[in-house]
């Protein structure tokens, strides 16, 4: 039988957890959604390509495990150093950067060249072209990606556990630890996931289609 009396007692833990997920996967969703659209800007109008693709290249294709890992226990060894909580959003950002700027670019390729051929010819300078030409068409094009990858990026913050910050994970790990008490654990980290991710989802769901 589960033992719902201390399952209830432990709600404000979870909670606190709930909003360091929040907090500090809002933060890295942000960072690297800003980070994801300037590289595809840069990428569009032909600059630094190469360093672009190799950063897409490295943030996809190695584990958030091993970023966070060289973050928190390298850079001390530089003399660098920096909360558990300040090198998970770093992580998280080098990581959902590299998912943005795929999103961004696809979204900047699908545009016809002679858009942009035609905005030149009309006298638009970059800046005019794309905040008048092609940002509103890769903005709603691409949102449903984008949210996507928010979404991934959200769930990704129970990485943060393996250095310590006290998100919905570690709560997790660390009370089924203390008191051996793994199914009541469980279900109050699915329940809090369930309550932080469906709600965004839905809301997500309900923005895409009164865009379309």
């Amino acid at each position: 039988m589960l033992d719902w009396a201390f399952m209830a007692s432990q709600v404000p833990d979870y909670a606190r957890a709930m909003l360091t997920t929040l907090g500090l996967g809002g933060l890295a969703v942000l960072l690297s959604w800003v980070l994801g659209v300037s590289n595809a800007i840069c990428w569009y109008f032909g600059y630094a390509r190469w360093l672009i693709g190799a950063y897409v290249e490295l943030g996809r294709n190695t584990p958030l495990l091993i970023q966070l890992f060289l973050l928190y226990f390298g850079l001390p060894q530089l003399g660098i150093l920096l909360s558990a909580e300040a090198c998970g959003v770093l992580a998280l950002t080098f990581l959902g950067g590299a998912y943005f700027t795929e999103v961004y670019r696809a979204g900047f390729a699908g545009i016809p060249l002679e858009q942009a051929q035609a905005a030149t010819a009309l006298g638009l300078s970059k800046p005019q072209l794309l905040q008048l030409v092609l940002w509103p068409q890769v903005w709603q094009r691409q949102l449903p990606a984008a949210a996507a990858t928010g979404c991934f990026l959200l769930r990704e913050t129970t990485v943060l556990s393996a250095i310590a910050v006290a998100e919905i994970m570690y709560t997790t790990t660390n009370g089924i630890a203390l008191y051996y008490l793994t199914y009541e654990f469980l279900l109050l980290m699915t329940l809090g996931c369930l309550l932080l991710f469906v709600p965004l989802s839905l809301g997500l769901r309900r923005l895409e289609a009164r865009l379309a």
